[in-house]
């Protein structure tokens, strides 16, 4: 049942936001942003500008470039910043599923259909893929299920309906993750590779399948310490060790896989090309010259980074075209973008101190093996709290730090949001422990309940806690009313602004 109101509210939020960025799209004229506009080359069809008042919207800022490699492939340098899977996703359903409507569409107005129906569609998969990740690692279904909701609701929420690949990466990672958790680590391997081909991030996943295997080592040899003696003891321990070692090796290299052939690709593009000027479209030509973008040519010269020890493209591009590096955002000018990002990094920072304060022993330990105050890693304290949430907050931290210290701070939401579940666990905690309408047990119960009073004094317990609370919202906690307040207004201002070209990347 949690699993059926989670997907009914999660449909519900995806039809929401398709028809808010519609109407959003038509009421307010775009803005004219600098940002990457390449010209239209097909003639349109009947449907097509009807498909682009309905859904273009969702087809700004970084889902042009999308748009455009799924469309004409890497073509522009700069094109490589954005990871192939989510492209190659929408040209083969474009031109599979919507290959009918081929004679009304034009091949971005098939892409733009993709978009909308794919990325809700993947929205739902990573609910599930959270939700069964999150009852496997809190043990507590309450707030699994309270975390699953928050998520339907994401700060994030434009970058997970627009043509961008957040929610083919989460519903990829938590699934991943999921599958890893449960033992079955080859195919969470395949999961977190497909992942790394979707987005660059997928490299870090590496940490969890370093550690939550290590955690399952130490526990065997636990065991073979008190039922095993002699020989056979040392050649158990053996045992695990290679098979910890070999299980790492392979998974990382399969987890690395993809970002290692991509770069291939990239290299083999711009450093060895194969196609002359002459073979790419005019308008597409001229806006490289205007623009200063980078076309393979084999008769040009190749560009400076393929002489390097490690010719990566990938470190060019977010070097010259991003100005992406350490402390290169901390400016004056970027304040606002600062102060956009802080409330996702509060969350990340809270989650930190508190699971700290809560487990100082477990934390200093790594989490690797049992303390005094937490015996028994098989049968934890369910809730946030948890021993196994430990790599899960290190993970986040490593996110935080590193979107904060060498990224565009911006994109710190959507990066954390469709990479880790901590911000929605630390939220649900939050809210069950601080709003006094939610019914915080002491035992795991299958309903997140909200007490309310109707006209005659009778009590009522609604299904779903997030639309429960809304018309109590000003009784609520200052703390209710600060995380639902920050999710529903970013899920909302992320349609207003992102969806008509205006600040919101």
């Amino acid at each position: 049942m949690d699993v059926r109101a989670v997907l009914e509210f999660a449909a519900v939020t995806r039809g929401l936001s398709l028809f808010l960025q519609a109407v959003f799209n038509a009421a307010i004229p775009d803005h004219e942003a600098d940002a990457f506009r390449p010209p239209r080359t097909e003639e349109p069809l009947y449907l097509d500008s009807a498909v682009e008042w309905l859904l273009g919207g969702l087809s700004h800022w970084d889902a042009e470039h999308f748009l455009f490699i799924a469309e004409r492939g890497y073509l522009y340098e700069h094109n490589f910043a954005f990871f192939p899977l989510f492209p190659i996703v929408l040209r083969g359903l474009a031109e599979t599923l919507l290959w009918p409507l081929s004679s009304w569409l034009t091949v971005r107005g098939r892409l733009l259909v993709t978009i909308a129906l794919g990325n809700s569609a993947l929205f739902l998969l990573s609910v599930v893929a959270l939700h069964a990740l999150s009852r496997t690692v809190l043990q507590d279904r309450r707030l699994a299920l309270l975390s699953s909701l928050l998520y339907c609701i994401t700060p994030a929420n434009v970058f997970m309906t627009a043509g961008y690949s957040e929610s083919l990466f989460a519903a990829l990672t938590f699934g991943g993750l999921y599958l890893l958790e449960k033992g079955f680590t080859l195919r969470a391997c395949l999961a977190l590779c497909i992942a790394t081909a979707a987005r660059s991030n997928g490299l870090v996943n590496i940490g969890f399948l370093l550690y939550l295997p290590s955690l399952h080592a130490i526990s065997k040899i636990r065991v073979y310490r008190t039922t095993t003696r002699g020989h056979s003891k040392a050649f158990h321990y053996i045992w695990v060790v290679i098979r910890l070692l070999l299980t790492s090796l392979l998974g990382t290299a399969i987890i690395a896989l993809p970002f290692i052939a991509f770069q291939y690709y990239g290299y083999r593009t711009f450093c060895t090309p194969s196609v002359s000027l002459e073979r790419i479209p005019p308008a597409l030509l001229s806006l490289a010259e205007r623009k200063g973008y980078r076309v393979p040519d084999e008769n040009g010269p190749p560009p400076l980074w393929c002489m390097r020890p490690l010719p990566l493209l990938y470190s060019h591009i977010q070097d010259v075209y991003w100005d992406v590096g350490f402390l290169r955002y901390f400016e004056l000018k970027q304040i606002p973008n600062f102060v956009l990002a802080l409330p996702m990094a509060t969350l990340g920072i809270m989650a930190v101190y508190a699971y700290f304060q809560a487990n100082p022993e477990l934390c200093l330990r790594l989490g690797l093996w049992e303390t005094s105050a937490n015996k028994g890693l098989d049968k934890p304290t369910p809730g946030f709290f948890n021993p196994r949430v430990f790599v899960y907050v290190v993970h986040s931290t490593v996110l935080l730090v590193f979107g904060t210290l060498c990224m565009h701070v911006q994109v710190l939401t959507r990066f954390m949001a469709s990479s880790s579940p901590v911000p929605f666990w630390i939220s649900a905690h939050l809210l069950l422990l601080n709003e006094p309408l939610l019914h915080r047990r002491k035992t795991s119960t299958p309903n997140v309940q909200l007490q309310s009073h109707s006209r005659n004094g009778c009590k009522h317990t609604p299904q779903n806690p997030i639309t429960a609370l809304l018309p109590h919202f000003r009784t609520c906690s200052s703390i209710t009313q600060s995380i639902l307040g920050y999710f529903l207004s970013y899920w909302v201002l992320g349609l207003v602004l992102h969806c008509n070209f205006l600040p919101w990347t």
